[in-house]
């Protein structure tokens, strides 16, 4: 799950994956305008955007209170127990939805140790672009993301059998896919990780025009939850988008209830709205 930030002693709006995943799908179905493109296969890369974290289900059912903060565990506070599972659960979870989709998705899991495959500069920690691996998981690790590289090398000769989708797997096609989905994810969690006050100006490389050409998307905030891109890769001048998900005061230790997620789903329903227009 993702637990934004916020001003000391103030409560922290809190969203699972799948509605971190709802704020992808926002993004991506908005995508494409003259001068970008969107994505194709569009139905597979649509489903994967809103599904690539599914992983996580397990993980969000049951959370566990990281003490120091007061905070469930979680992007933004401490480590999830399980959380390495969750690089090997999520490809799974797309694969049986179609294998293009667990192409991408095992693609995403291993990028996300690997700089994403030098796409992005974003941070979604203060540690770096990648995930750090504990020392002693890193044998774990190794074994997790050679299984990922055997799972796609596997699902590019089955999709490479079928003509009606060997052309998917083109270099620069799937390449393009990818750099979609990680538009679309780190966009969100710009939003999802950051509180308002500090949103400041992000950049986002190789954002694909086409199959062809990427190009450089800036996100500057001016004030309201209001966010000037350029270029604007949506369709018209503006896009509204909603993130659900509610709000949650850090518990002292001993003030921890006994299930957690029982009391992190009955707090009331909470939206946040961001409007980006076209700079």
């Amino acid at each position: 799950m993702m637990i934004q930030s916020a001003p000391a002693g103030e409560k922290r709006f809190i969203c699972t994956m799948v509605e971190h995943l709802d704020l992808c799908g926002q993004f991506a179905r908005a995508f494409g305008n003259d001068a970008f493109a969107p994505p194709e296969p569009y139905d597979e890369v649509i489903d994967i955007v809103t599904h690539h974290d599914r992983g996580w289900d397990d993980a969000d059912a049951q959370p566990v209170l990281h003490e120091e903060s007061g905070f469930p565990c979680g992007l933004g506070t401490g480590p999830v127990p399980g959380i390495l599972d969750t690089s090997r659960k999520s490809p799974d979870f797309n694969e049986a939805r179609h294998a293009y989709c667990g192409l991408l998705s095992s693609m995403h899991s291993w990028g996300l140790y690997n700089d994403r495959y030098g796409v992005s500069e974003f941070k979604a920690m203060p540690s770096g672009k990648s995930v750090p691996v504990p020392e002693r998981d890193e044998d774990y690790v190794r074994g997790l993301l050679d299984g990922e590289l055997a799972r796609q090398e596997r699902l590019k000769a089955e999709l490479a059998s079928d003509p009606a989708t060997a052309g998917w797997i083109e270099e620069k096609v799937l390449m393009r896919n990818y750099k979609f989905l990680q538009f679309t994810d780190t966009l969100a969690l710009y939003f999802q990780l950051r509180h308002v006050s500090e949103r400041q100006q992000e950049t986002y490389l190789h954002v694909p025009m086409s199959a062809d050409a990427d190009t450089t998307v800036t996100v500057r905030p001016l004030g309201d939850d209001t966010y000037a891109v350029t270029p604007f890769p949506f369709a018209g001048d503006q896009l509204e988008v909603r993130c659900q998900g509610r709000y949650f005061e850090a518990l002292a230790g001993p003030e921890a209830p006994a299930d957690l997620g029982g009391h992190l789903y009955g707090l009331p329903a909470a939206e946040q709205v961001h409007t980006l227009i076209a700079a």
